[in-house]
């Protein structure tokens, strides 16, 4: 089908059986990002990982990803999405398995940059959904299929927990294998094809992502906006457990998990945002989030003085602007072409992706040297900073 057939043979929008399909792709592929993370201590000495060259796991996963939302999700603008996206399916369970029966660092290793690569297909499927949805109707689809993207990030680290508490490390994969194989059969019998009408060779389209970023004022605000707000969400998501662990509330790992569970809840901002902007609130809405954002990291600060409620309560606000941001960016790039969707979004995650790499980066080195209170200065720090941008938006 060519981008056009596919809007054609959907005029009425997305059913929300689809919607919920596309949902739980991005939700299941994204999680895959994130369930090494909470178990580096244990995957470790079990691989034969030191404790100064495990976190390598996280930081190949996150590169990784950024180099398949680069070099891979752009094919979604010249080969056939369908086949596309199970392809990478079907190399994504391929690395979750050498993953699970890995003898060694190396191949572990290695194992952790093909989980981040080939998970990059999520943001293959969001584009699709795009077409598929009415333009009146685009912000509450992205939206909704966004909201399911973020509950598997905030689900994945405590699902991880829970299992590998019972199940040890590797279990928390074998399980990762068993609901990427069922969601690649539903995927193969329900999603449908989209096959661009004029496709570019590779190296052309590679090189038209700059030039897409350089030529698009909007794509570059709205990336600007999302890479601040992106880096405050993975900050506070790093030194959080580090603080819950602390002395000041000796927190276990199941307790840490319970409270990422409870941050899930700012999963619920991404439809109300999505219907937000298709209402033509898109101005309002972004300041609010940003808004939400800041406020959040000052309500953290009570968390200084041991206040689990305060920390329950930022957490679930900062998710809300975080995320709500996002949708609304989103619903505003996808107006810029049709036919470069899937690179603009491919631009679009992974710049502020990068900016996610840099909160998580500086979590631990602050948090070591300023203690709680430095990550709630830089956390109120940087939504300001975007709302000082946001202001100049003519």
């Amino acid at each position: 089908m060519t981008t056009d057939t596919v809007a054609a043979a959907h005029p009425h929008g997305i059913s929300g059986g689809m919607t919920f399909l596309m949902a739980a792709a991005c939700g299941i592929l994204a999680a895959n990002l994130y369930y090494a993370q909470p178990l580096i201590a244990l995957i470790g000495p079990d691989v034969g990982l030191s404790e100064s060259t495990a976190s390598f796991v996280v930081t190949l996963t996150q590169v990784g990803y950024a180099l398949g939302l680069f070099f891979l999700v752009p094919l979604g603008d010249v080969l056939r999405n369908r086949r596309l996206i199970l392809i990478a399916i079907a190399a994504n369970i391929f690395s979750l398995a050498l993953a699970a029966l890995v003898p060694n660092a190396i191949v572990f290793l290695v194992s952790a940059f093909l989980i981040g690569l080939t998970a990059s297909a999520c943001q293959m499927v969001i584009p699709i959904a795009a077409h598929m949805a009415t333009d009146a109707a685009r912000g509450r689809v992205v939206g909704n299929i966004m909201s399911g993207l973020l509950v598997g990030i905030l689900l994945a680290r405590p699902l991880a927990s829970l299992v590998a508490a019972d199940f040890g490390w590797r279990g928390m994969f074998v399980l990762a294998i068993g609901m990427m194989v069922v969601l690649g059969g539903f995927l193969f019998q329900m999603l449908p094809e989209r096959h661009p009408a004029a496709p570019l060779p590779y190296g052309k389209l590679i090189a038209s992502l700059w030039t897409i970023l350089r030529d698009s004022p909007v794509l570059q605000r709205r990336t600007a906006y999302q890479t601040a707000m992106f880096a405050t969400f993975t900050l506070f998501w790093t030194a959080v457990p580090l603080e819950l662990a602390s002395d000041t509330f000796g927190l276990g790992q199941r307790g840490i998990a319970l409270f990422a569970l409870a941050g899930a809840a700012g999963a619920l901002a991404a439809p109300i945002a999505g219907r937000a902007a298709d209402r033509g609130w898109s101005k309002t809405g972004t300041g609010l989030s940003m808004f939400l954002v800041f406020a959040g990291f000052a309500l953290c600060l009570f968390g200084t003085w041991g206040s689990l409620a305060a920390l329950v309560v930022a957490g679930i606000g900062i998710d809300l602007g975080v995320q709500g941001n996002m949708v609304i960016g989103q619903r505003a790039i996808y107006g810029l072409n049709p036919h470069m969707r899937s690179r603009i979004n491919g631009i679009y995650i992974a710049i502020f992706f990068l900016g996610g790499a840099v909160g998580s980066a500086i979590a631990s080195p602050v948090y070591s040297a300023f203690g709680w209170p430095g990550i709630c200065i830089i956390g109120m720090a940087m939504p300001l900073a975007a709302l000082a941008f946001y202001a100049t938006e003519k």
